[in-house]
């Protein structure tokens, strides 16, 4: 990890120079625009030829054969995956679902009306979206994680349809974990087709697969860029990048601790990011030497170690005040805090996706089990971006009805406004029911 002491106000600019880097697309500029440049390729096949490109990519790019009658997984080969699945992981799966279906459920907006005196009504109607995607990522892992926190919040919102998508990775199928993950959420078709091609056929629809008008999930870069180019005739959760976490600790906190939330971001990817905000560098070196006894014991090793090596930061502050100034300024995905005082620095924090407070609570708590939803803003967009919930599938219609008596009242100050901004027409469609003489 590359270290950063900051022991004076020039290395603090210099660590937020850095930090302002990261989600910036321009630093990597050439990358993203070859990749967008061929998903671009991808998706316009796929709406021009729908299934045919749709095979000819999934053999190209999966290994796999299929015909468009194979790419639904039908319900006899989910219910074979379910049966194979150990009854130990299936009870898990079953723990996490209430968790995280109990926690979602705490979300949901309800519809309202107001009624006046003089007979107008104002209010909101609070709607379902009627069809939804889900991409679940598959390749060399799987995620019934991912499911879970995609289908639960659609299906507490009340989407009547939730549409499944993934890579046929598994023997030309999709993981048995992940079908059962799917059946116990309630996803009500499944299709074993990935990568930009699978979004392209959830945002265009193809002979076998319908259109959908939201599309939520993570994916690789190709996926992600994908989901921005059909952006503009679907609604999607967000084009997420990397996954991240920040850890603030004190030099009271365990240094085992903190280098475990080190590495289990860093095994995500290559591209994973890792930073460690602290208080000195004695503790900075004991964490460091606890990250290489580490890895060395995990199948992922070579993995941790480039993530860590060319995305990873180590920042010693001045003070606690300096590590929340500057975690608000990185906004993180993940935020763990192991200090003595993680409920007070919490409290600070106004830039981040999820906030795992103290020595006890990692970030895989929040991943896979205790309810909130691991589909979070990347990139700094926690500045503005918030997880995914039920309320992200559900829709809000506004209601007027105006009584006769309300635009008489108000009619004058609406005609005001419209012939303000120079719209006569919008003026007059006042004027035509409230002046008699009209």
């Amino acid at each position: 990890m590359r270290t950063y002491h900051i022991v004076d106000d020039a290395a603090r600019a210099e660590v937020r120079k850095r930090i302002l880097a990261h989600g910036d697309a321009d630093a990597e500029s050439q990358v993203i625009r070859e990749k967008v440049a061929a998903t671009k390729g991808i998706v316009g096949a796929v709406r021009r030829e729908g299934d045919a490109a749709l095979a000819r990519f999934t053999e190209q790019f999966d290994g796999c054969i299929l015909t468009p009658a194979q790419f639904e997984v039908t319900q006899d080969e989910v219910d074979a995956a379910c049966a194979g699945v150990d009854a130990s992981l299936l009870a898990i799966l079953e723990r996490a679902h209430a968790n995280i279906q109990r926690f979602h459920a705490q979300h949901l907006q309800e519809s309202w009306e107001e009624r006046f005196e003089d007979g107008t009504v104002l209010g909101q109607r609070v709607t379902p979206i009627e069809r939804v995607g889900v991409y679940v990522p598959g390749g060399t892992a799987f995620y019934p994680s991912s499911v879970l926190m995609n289908i639960i919040p659609a299906r507490v919102a009340g989407v009547p349809e939730i549409i499944m998508v993934s890579p046929p990775s598994y023997n030309g199928c999709i993981h048995p974990v992940v079908l059962a993950a799917a059946k116990l959420a309630g996803a009500t078709r499944i299709f074993r087709v990935g990568g930009a091609q699978a979004i392209a056929a959830l945002a265009y629809g193809t002979e076998t697969i319908p259109a959908v008008a939201k599309i939520t999930g993570p994916g690789n870069t190709f996926v992600a860029a994908a989901k921005g180019l059909v952006s503009n005739v679907v609604a999607i959760d967000s084009e997420a990048g990397p996954s991240e976490v920040v850890v603030i600790a004190d030099d009271d906190a365990n240094p085992a601790y903190v280098a475990a939330e080190l590495l289990s971001q860093a095994e995500h990817d290559t591209d994973a990011m890792a930073v460690l905000i602290c208080a000195s560098k004695e503790f900075a070196e004991a964490v460091a030497r606890r990250v290489e006894e580490e890895a060395a014991k995990l199948p992922r090793r070579d993995i941790i170690l480039e993530s860590l090596n060319e995305r990873g930061m180590c920042i010693i502050v001045r003070s606690m005040d300096e590590a929340i100034e500057l975690t608000n300024l990185y906004a993180p995905e993940h935020l763990n805090i192991q200090t003595a005082d993680a409920r007070a620095i919490g409290g600070r924090i106004v830039n981040a996706g999820a906030i795992m407070l103290g020595p006890m609570t990692p970030v895989a708590v929040g991943d896979y089990y205790a309810g909130p939803n691991h589909i979070l803003p990347t990139g700094r967009k926690a500045r503005f971006a918030s997880p995914l919930t039920a309320e992200d599938f559900r829709k809000v219609t506004s209601i007027l009805e105006y009584s006769e008596a309300r635009l008489a009242r108000d009619g004058a100050d609406i005609e005001a406004f419209a012939v303000a901004e120079g719209l006569d027409a919008h003026a007059r469609s006042i004027a035509v029911r409230t002046k008699k003489d009209s």
